[in-house]
């Protein structure tokens, strides 16, 4: 029995030797002993976990033996992590960077737009301002004229107050009661200008028997000889008598005399609005040459800039600079010079800030008026604008000084 016993303990040996070599034949790892070094364990796990993959066709029962087919498994080291975690922040940064330069973008777009809208306003807005300038001197020269226009006819100068009546007309043809008036005068121009004739039992009137060819002859008489009011006189009558007779050659001829006597009113008698008048005719009939469209406009500028006068002395210094500088002798009714007028414009002007205690700008105006003529009055403001001067700047230098 005691023999059996070891036959079995010899039996159980073999077979455990046995199933060891199986093992080995099977590519089996062997159980890692516990005594095993510590560090190889770490260099182990920091690593890879090796795990058999079964080869071959012949496999073992997996379960009983607690392995199963896997693969070598990399394990993310500490210094990788910390990459990923940080490359976050950083595309949210990028994309924080990128929307700030969208709105600088679209922020610098708004203020160019609203920089163009507000100058494209202030240019429609400077427009309207002068366009209400302008408006406003038509309408002084208009009423001007108008009142002008009223006493002649109270006087019974119906030429006159005719020629200013129809300027207003061409400057506002809604100016308030002007069409009644030019009527009124047109009436009384018509009345008187046909005489009534008396018959007596001797006497029989002889009535004008010229022909319109007459009419047109002596009308080119007159032209040559620089009749210009008489050659108006008598074309007018024949465009009455015939308005289709020789049409082209008469309004021609029209043109040709109300430009002249137009030009010969302002330059030879000081008559500008009745140059004005005669000139503003004749640009119906055709255009105005250089020098007779100059003196239109340098008689109407003269007129406006006398509108102002002793009572804005700034606007009578704009107008009479530009006249005095084309045509200084042009004269009105007054018998003064646009060069003369300048010149006391230049004086009043600097009179007006003087009394606003502007001494240095003042001199600079009483300087420029004394360049055109000596003044006894204007050399006396002169000197009190130096001295009002002289203390303006001793008073702003003296803090500088004690300083």
């Amino acid at each position: 029995m005691f023999r059996m016993n070891e036959d079995n303990q010899t039996n159980n040996i073999n077979n455990n030797s046995s199933q060891n070599e199986s093992d080995d034949e099977l590519g089996l790892t062997k159980p890692i002993s516990s005594n095993q070094n510590t560090d190889q364990n770490n260099e182990f796990d920091e690593k890879t976990i090796p795990t058999q993959i079964n080869q071959g066709g012949e496999k073992k029962d997996e379960d009983d033996l607690g392995f199963s087919d896997t693969i070598l498994t990399p394990i993310v080291s500490d210094n990788e992590a910390s990459l990923s975690e940080t490359e976050e922040p950083i595309k949210k940064s990028i994309r924080k960077n990128r929307s700030w330069l969208i709105t600088g973008i679209i922020g610098v777009s708004l203020i160019i737009l609203i920089a163009i809208i507000s100058a494209i306003t202030g240019y429609g807005s400077g427009i309207s301002l002068r366009k209400n300038a302008e408006r406003t001197q038509v309408a002084i020269i208009a009423d001007e004229q108008f009142q002008l226009g009223l006493q002649e006819m109270e006087q019974g100068q119906y030429p006159r107050a005719r020629q200013r009546f129809e300027y207003i007309i061409q400057l506002n043809p809604n100016y308030p009661g002007i069409t009644e008036k030019l009527a009124e005068v047109l009436l009384e121009l018509n009345t008187t200008a046909t005489p009534t004739l008396v018959p007596t039992p001797t006497l029989t009137p002889t009535p004008d028997l010229r022909g319109v060819q007459e009419l047109y002859n002596q009308s080119k008489q007159y032209i040559i000889n620089s009749d210009w009011s008489n050659a108006i006189d008598a074309l007018l009558m024949l465009r009455k008598t015939d308005p289709e007779f020789q049409k082209v050659d008469v309004d021609g001829m029209l043109f040709l005399a109300l430009r002249n006597r137009g030009q010969q009113k302002i330059v030879n008698q000081a008559d500008l609005e009745g140059g004005i008048y005669d000139l503003t005719l004749a640009s119906k009939f055709g255009p105005l040459d250089t020098e007779a469209e100059g003196l239109l406009n340098w008689s109407t500028m003269y007129i406006t800039g006398a509108s102002f006068w002793d009572i804005d002395w700034e606007q009578v210094l704009y107008y009479f600079e530009q006249v005095a500088a084309q045509l200084p002798h042009l004269t009105d009714g007054s018998g003064w010079t646009a060069i003369e007028r300048y010149r006391i414009a230049l004086f009043e002007y600097g009179n007006m800030l003087a009394n606003q205690g502007k001494y240095c700008n003042a001199m600079q105006y009483y300087q420029q008026s004394l360049s055109y003529s000596p003044d006894p009055q204007v050399q006396e403001a002169l000197n009190v604008a130096a001295k009002g001067c002289n203390q303006n700047n001793g008073e702003q230098q003296t803090p500088e000084a004690e300083n």
